[in-house]
């Protein structure tokens, strides 16, 4: 009898066990574990695999709340959005991750750094966590992959927010790439921090305006293993083909932002993206830049919700 009440102790004990590590930890969602040794690694980090990617994204807000995936720039990370994120997480299940070749997801082992391989990269990360639906916020080669998407997935996107995207050839970029400058490559691989925060600095209409902290986090991010040299291939392969035909397919409703004082994406293509876009709304901040988000978060995300409410 003793030998039997320690035999279903221990089946009870495995049971459980079984049970915590199917249903516990929060409900339907596996808790983050922090595996990557990091200062910018948070509690509400996790890796999601997707297709040979490990990708760092991070969740917050309430778990049944509508979704809300926010795609980061070039060179940046999900970091970029932390004001927006912070306000939007309280009534949206808010997603953001580092794109691949970028900050803490590091290089793809593949090498896919095209525009259309980051929206095939979007799209089965959104799988991997089973978003059906949610409203897509990109800034600038953030908000190319975001309305590429919504262009190939119109069910699935429920509102487009795009802060300065990309679209509209410039620098010479159209349907075949550019050779990368031997000083853009210095910059991405190797720019002491100095550089990196007078690069940053143009990012804004005015540069007090700008977080101290964020050329450390943007040159600390940057140097990562591999991080330069993948976003070097990335240039290399990066391509603004007309994108008119794609930019009609968008059936989301679009909120365009943009500031006039952007050095980055030139203000002109906003109200081409406009035109082109068949609902959409543009509104031009004249004395903010290329990353707005940033710059001035409270002032625009007033925008962003009440256009957010009206839809």
């Amino acid at each position: 009898m003793a030998r039997m009440l320690i035999l279903i102790v221990i089946l009870l004990l495995v049971t459980a066990g079984a049970a915590w590590l199917i249903f516990g930890r929060g409900g339907g969602e596996t808790a983050p574990e922090a595996v990557i040794d990091s200062p910018y690694w948070s509690e509400d980090d996790r890796l999601v695999e997707v297709d040979g990617v490990s990708a760092r994204v991070r969740v917050e807000g309430p778990q049944d709340a509508p979704v809300l995936v926010m795609v980061h720039g070039f060179s940046y990370s999900l970091e970029s959005w932390d004001d927006w994120a912070a306000a939007l997480s309280e009534d949206y299940r808010v997603v953001r991750m580092d794109l691949p070749g970028h900050a803490l997801t590091g290089p793809d082992p593949q090498a896919r750094y095209s525009v259309p391989e980051t929206v095939d990269f979007l799209a089965g990360l959104m799988d991997a966590m089973e978003i059906r639906e949610a409203t897509l916020v990109g800034n600038s080669l953030g908000g190319l992959v975001a309305w590429r998407y919504a262009a190939d997935h119109p069910g699935r996107v429920d509102d487009l927010v795009l802060v300065a995207p990309g679209g509209f050839s410039i620098n010479g970029v159209t349907e075949e790439p550019v050779d990368v400058p031997a000083g853009v490559r210095f910059y991405l691989t190797s720019a002491p921090r100095p550089m990196v925060a007078g690069a940053s600095a143009g990012l804004f209409g005015d540069a007090s305006r700008m977080d101290p902290d964020l050329p450390a986090r943007v040159h600390a991010l940057m140097q990562g293993e591999g991080v330069g040299e993948a976003l070097v291939q990335r240039l290399e392969v990066f391509t603004l083909p007309a994108p008119e035909d794609d930019l009609a397919r968008v059936e989301a409703p679009t909120l365009i932002l943009w500031g006039e004082r952007d050095g980055m994406v030139p203000v002109e293509h906003a109200a081409r993206f406009e035109t082109a876009i068949p609902d959409a709304e543009l509104i031009v901040y004249d004395d903010l830049g290329h990353i707005l988000h940033e710059e001035a978060p409270a002032r625009t995300l007033e925008d962003v919700r009440a256009f957010l409410e009206r839809n």
